[in-house]
């Protein structure tokens, strides 16, 4: 699933691309598509049309376009995307062929002579219309106002992140997937966080100090920008930016893939684990696992 890096490619694509466009039609090719938006596709439609779009945001692993309005009280309402898995917002021409699986098809009343299209092979992700946080500057959806802000953040508390560390009994890996302390970390950039931190995925989050906290903070921001710089990571040809063009940052991975290869720090073998579901990589010599009692 595209994580913070993948999202925010996007938004800066849509920003450039799309920002201040009037949308003129619009054109659900399937209903699960917009499955969010419980008033259904027409109502999806009718509601978006006419809408001028407003600078599209991000927090965590969400963007979202605000509908821009006249009034003083700013955005009211706000298209909400979520990629999931194969989710993709691409600006095509609109004398493109229609992608296999493409799902929303948006339309803009100028003559730049491009579209926007939702295409999800899976159909896990989707748009949906909500209502913005009242006064909310940004236009933030109500209905992901409980998502944490992300690291990239400049509004992010880092006091606050280590006292929630500190308070909660679970563990570090655990912590940096919950998106209600800290947005936009997923599978492979905890694991990538977590190599150069030489921490273990299971180490308890109350065991972390201060300094310890804050250089996991760091080496988080630092992948994270690394990969912003080469368009985030694509395994396969599910995620792209809005021109259709994959990120290379798979070829940079230290720890997320890696089984049985080197550790680029010590050479040791690296491991997998099942987790939760997913896998953690690590290396099992930089990354111990936790002695009962022990401080980071």
């Amino acid at each position: 699933m595209p994580e913070l890096p993948e999202v925010e490619v996007v938004r800066r694509g849509l920003e450039r691309w799309v920002c201040g466009r009037t949308v003129a039609a619009v054109d659900v090719l399937h209903p699960r598509a917009v499955r969010r938006h419980l008033a259904g596709p027409g109502d999806f439609a009718a509601q978006l049309t006419g809408r001028r779009l407003g600078a599209a945001r991000r927090r965590g692993k969400y963007l979202w376009l605000p509908l821009e309005t006249d009034g003083p009280t700013g955005p009211d309402r706000a298209i909400l995307a979520h990629l999931g898995m194969s989710g993709q917002l691409l600006v095509q021409p609109h004398e493109a062929p229609d992608e296999k699986h493409l799902r929303i098809r948006i339309r803009f009343a100028d003559d730049a002579g491009t579209e926007l299209r939702f295409v999800d092979q899976r159909t896990f992700g989707g748009l949906s219309l909500h209502d913005t946080v009242p006064g909310d500057p940004e236009g933030l959806p109500g209905v992901i106002a409980h998502i944490a802000r992300d690291p990239l953040d400049p509004a992010f508390d880092e006091a606050a992140f280590h006292a929630a560390l500190r308070r909660r009994r679970t563990t570090i890996k655990r912590a940096l997937l919950d998106q209600s302390l800290i947005s936009g970390v997923g599978n492979i950039y905890a694991d990538e966080a977590l190599w150069r931190s030489r921490l273990h995925y299971d180490r308890p989050t109350a065991t972390l100090t201060r300094p310890r906290s804050a250089e996991l903070l760091t080496h988080i921001r630092e992948v994270m920008h690394e990969a912003l710089a080469v368009g985030g990571t694509s395994f396969d040809s599910l995620y792209v930016n809005v021109n259709g063009e994959s990120g290379y940052f798979d070829r940079s991975l230290d720890a997320y893939g890696r089984e049985d290869e080197p550790c680029r720090r010590c050479g040791t073998a690296m491991r997998r684990r099942p987790w939760m579901n997913r896998s953690s990589y690590f290396c099992p010599r930089c990354q111990r696992p936790p002695r009962p009692g022990a401080a980071a």
